[in-house]
């Protein structure tokens, strides 16, 4: 199943884009669903009808649905949540505030997220388009995967052997409520589905994330920054898609300086993401709402293009040997050396950009490397790796 991500600034048109490409896809032959995880849903705005949180016909091909994150919240974090309050009963919180207080912001969204795991594994349809939150939450979103996979893989296997045996002990102690194996069975469970939704979103055969912006100079500056931050954590982008453009045909001089303007964010947006392809989209003289005319903006963006094709394959990570080492690359654009920070522990290296930090589990042929140094080659980060003195060959191999 192909999947398409669609994000952006607020206010930029993302979800009129999303629902443009859903019905441009349909109408090809594709089946679709677009689905909607921004917690403000404006699905059902876009077709101008009610939308449910199941799949709900809209078109021949076409289906839409605006997830429940109540309902999902429920069903995925309940067991989880029951033990927070009663930790929290003990504490001397009341249960409703309790209640409220073990639901961690953005957690709702993040459940939303698994039904993209299902989509995909249930093979219904052709093309899974994601309407996701505007680009903060959404960097959030596509993240907490791998940080909660490093949580599980070193943390969570001792917490439970420890918690497992002095149970007996601290109960006889205190009334401190103690995580039960349902807790950990619920922790496991919410990290597989996270953990495959991840690989889902990262294979760079099906899934690519499409940018929203307008030629604005503060949405092109964070769309710069979401490129950067989609790079780091492996997300790979196959367009940038600038919407609302002023037509050539508008010749009211009022529009004359606001089209100079425009022209200089368009060529600034060439090029910060160009080889990327860059989509575009006039400013229309009425609201895109309905098929019929979301069908009309879904000409305009994609032309001859096909929607469901990846338009363009970039390789965010990848190691390649070089003279008795090894070279990692990270695609890192618009980052400067000040901006980011990098170490190495163990098994593990550190990647700071800005506020967002990824922990890259190194390969066991880097692991028994040290790393010797790293700079930026164009909008390329490379950290090279070498033998320490006195040690073995690396084994020979393909790169």
């Amino acid at each position: 199943m192909r999947v398409l991500l669609f994000t952006g600034k607020g206010g930029v048109g993302k979800t009129t884009v999303a629902a443009a490409t859903a019905v441009r896809a349909a109408g090809s032959g594709n089946r679709t669903l677009i689905m909607s995880t921004d917690p403000a849903h404006s699905l059902g705005d876009s077709f101008d009808q009610e939308i449910g949180e199941h799949a709900t016909p809209i078109a021949e091909n076409l289906w839409a649905e605006q997830i429940d994150a109540q309902s999902r919240l429920e069903s995925n974090w309940r067991e989880i949540q029951d033990y927070f309050v009663q930790l929290m009963n003990w504490a001397g919180v009341e249960t409703i505030q309790a209640e409220e207080l073990s639901v961690i912001p953005g957690l709702d969204e993040i459940f939303a997220l698994i039904d993209v795991k299902a989509h995909v594994e249930g093979g219904k349809y052709d093309l899974l388009i994601v309407d996701c939150a505007p680009t903060a939450e959404t960097l959030r979103l596509l993240s907490l995967p791998e940080v909660m996979n490093w949580y599980i893989e070193r943390i969570f296997p001792v917490e439970r052997r420890v918690v497992k045996t002095l149970r007996p002990i601290v109960s006889k102690m205190t009334t401190l409520p103690i995580a039960g194996e349902n807790f950990y069975a619920a922790v496991e469970r919410l990290h597989r589905n996270l953990d495959a939704v991840h690989r889902i979103l990262t294979d760079e055969s099906s899934s690519t994330v499409r940018l929203v912006v307008n030629p604005e100079k503060m949405v092109i500056s964070e769309a710069r920054r979401t490129y950067t931050y989609l790079g780091l954590f492996g997300y790979r982008c196959d367009a940038i898609v600038v919407n609302r453009i002023i037509p050539e045909d508008v010749t009211d001089p009022y529009f004359g300086k606001w089209k100079d303007i425009q022209a200089e964010h368009l060529q600034t947006v060439r090029e910060s993401f160009e080889p990327v392809p860059i989509l575009t989209a006039r400013l229309f003289d009425r609201e895109m709402v309905g098929v019929q005319l979301l069908e009309e903006m879904g000409r305009e963006v994609y032309g001859d293009l096909p929607v469901t094709d990846v338009l363009y394959r970039d390789d965010p990570i990848r190691v390649r040997r070089r003279s008795g080492g090894y070279v990692l690359t990270m695609r890192l654009p618009f980052v400067s050396r000040e901006d980011m920070d990098i170490h190495r522990r163990g098994e593990e290296l550190y990647v700071r950009v800005g506020t967002y930090k990824r922990n890259l589990i190194l390969p066991q042929t880097l692991q028994r490397m040290e790393v010797r140094g790293a700079n930026f080659v164009g909008d390329h980060l490379e950290i090279v790796f070498a033998r320490p003195p006195g040690s073995a060959p690396a084994p020979r191999g393909r790169s």
